[in-house]
């Protein structure tokens, strides 16, 4: 574990701007004598105090309320003391500039969040889902970011450790004793054991990848030729007229995009330049930013004329689609053929519908969903997975599924079950090297 700090750090806690309220937020030990310099008070512990905050002079800097919050009960473990000001720019960079010349340094992004971390107070779960909080963008992910902050995802993850350490002491104590080994393990039941584990494991990662899903939304490209209808399926998608739709090949120049939120996911839908032949400069430019959106995304959706079906351009761009990349065929225009929306699944998923009624549009979003691994009513137990999450998740599965194929060849059972413990804990921070720390924390806002 990293060695803790001892100095003193302060921040300007609240957003950039003016508001009726600022906070200076100040971490370090004992900030007893830096508040009673502040304020020309003793704060009583954990209470609210109204006190002037005063310069070096002894002129008043602001009046505002002070809470000192002794060490260990504070956020950070250190003693902790926030100044609720006044919140204009100004006189919170006056407080500020005070707490430095008192002793403090500016605190670096996360900073007081890795303090929390180093001091037992969090572990790495859960102060990476302070930043989730922050910057969650739905309900959902709000919700979710609070389980994991109040330690659902780490209590998950630490009663998997538990169950591989009490595996391990099975397997490791059965070293010393050869001829009996394999049937001690038997009548142990440990492979049966380690099955129940990995099924977990499983769990917890469906419910990470659709917490993954809340954190990052899915990019969705609307693909095809011209007037066959992106723009006014991204409208209806979007609920209000986001794009210009006319007759006129080519009204589509460059990518337009509008993030809307289904079922607490974002959906980052983008309305790309038609993709024909053209002599015009302008618009060969945004056919050419249009393959480009098409190799980002997480799904294309290529739309078709629903009254053109064997319209050979549209084979054309279809075979030169990036492999790989999950796409809906949608054909659009369905109320002009007189027909109903239906889904279609062979080799690939079509789908009927009316971009102009919004007949069908529906099932097109029910399809992305599904693409995306929503489960419906599955919210409740979705964590705000990160990537490294999801990687250590994998990497603990891979183990785990290898100590399963070892054939009782016990050391590497007990070698595999190690790395197993060993991806899992890397979540909540038990393993965990000190530049990843600074790659974790430093994308967190200032004074958090």
């Amino acid at each position: 574990m990293p060695q803790k700090p001892l100095d003193v750090i302060a921040a300007i806690a609240t957003a950039p701007g003016r508001g009726g309220i600022g906070v200076v937020r100040v971490s370090g030990p004992a900030l007893a004598g830096l508040a009673r310099l502040l304020t020309g008070k003793n704060l009583s512990p954990r209470a609210a105090t109204l006190a002037n905050f005063l310069a070096s002079d002894g002129s008043v800097i602001d009046q505002g309320i002070a809470l000192h919050f002794p060490s260990p009960h504070s956020f950070t473990g250190e003693d902790v003391l926030e100044l609720q000001g006044h919140g204009g720019p100004v006189v919170m960079q006056l407080l500020l500039r005070r707490c430095l010349e008192l002793g403090a340094r500016l605190a670096e992004p996360g900073e007081f969040s890795r303090r929390a971390f180093l001091n037992d107070k969090l572990d790495l779960a859960q102060a990476e889902s302070v930043a989730d909080l922050i910057e969650a963008s739905t309900e959902a992910a709000a919700r979710a970011a609070m389980r994991s902050l109040r330690g659902e995802f780490s209590k998950k993850i630490h009663a998997l450790v538990d169950q591989l350490i009490e595996l391990r002491a099975l397997v490791e104590a059965t070293l010393d004793f050869p001829e009996e080994e394999v049937e001690f393990l038997q009548e142990a039941n440990a492979r049966g054991r380690l099955l129940v584990i990995a099924q977990e494991i499983e769990a917890i990662r469906a419910q990470s990848r659709q917490g993954s899903l809340l954190r990052t939304g899915l990019n969705v490209v609307l693909a095809g030729r011209p007037n066959t209808g992106k723009s006014s399926l991204l409208n209806q998608l979007a609920g209000h007229e986001r794009a210009i739709v006319t007759d006129i090949p080519g009204t589509t120049r460059d990518a337009l995009r509008e993030s809307i939120h289904i079922e607490g996911i974002p959906l980052h839908v983008v309305d790309t330049a038609g993709l024909r032949e053209t002599t015009d400069t302008v618009e060969r430019l945004g056919i050419e930013r249009t393959w480009q959106e098409v190799k980002q995304a997480d799904v294309v959706v290529f739309l078709r004329d629903a009254g053109d079906r064997l319209n050979p351009e549209d084979d054309r761009i279809t075979a030169e689609l990036p492999q790989g990349v999950p796409r809906v065929v949608v054909w659009n225009k369905i109320d002009l053929q007189k027909a109903s929306p239906q889904r279609v699944e062979s080799h690939q998923v079509e789908i009927s519908l009316s971009a102009k009624t919004g007949a069908g549009v529906g099932l097109l979003v029910a399809e992305l969903l599904r693409i995306a691994g929503w489960q419906q009513g599955g919210g409740e137990t979705v964590v705000l997975a990160r990537e490294r999450h999801l990687q250590a998740l994998e990497q603990a599965s891979k183990h785990v599924a290898q100590a399963l194929q070892s054939g009782w060849q016990l050391e590497i059972f007990a070698e595999e079950l190690r790395l197993a413990q060993r991806a899992l804990s890397e979540i909540t921070g038990e393993f965990t090297a000190d530049d990843l720390l600074g790659q974790i924390f430093s994308r967190f806002c200032i004074g958090k």
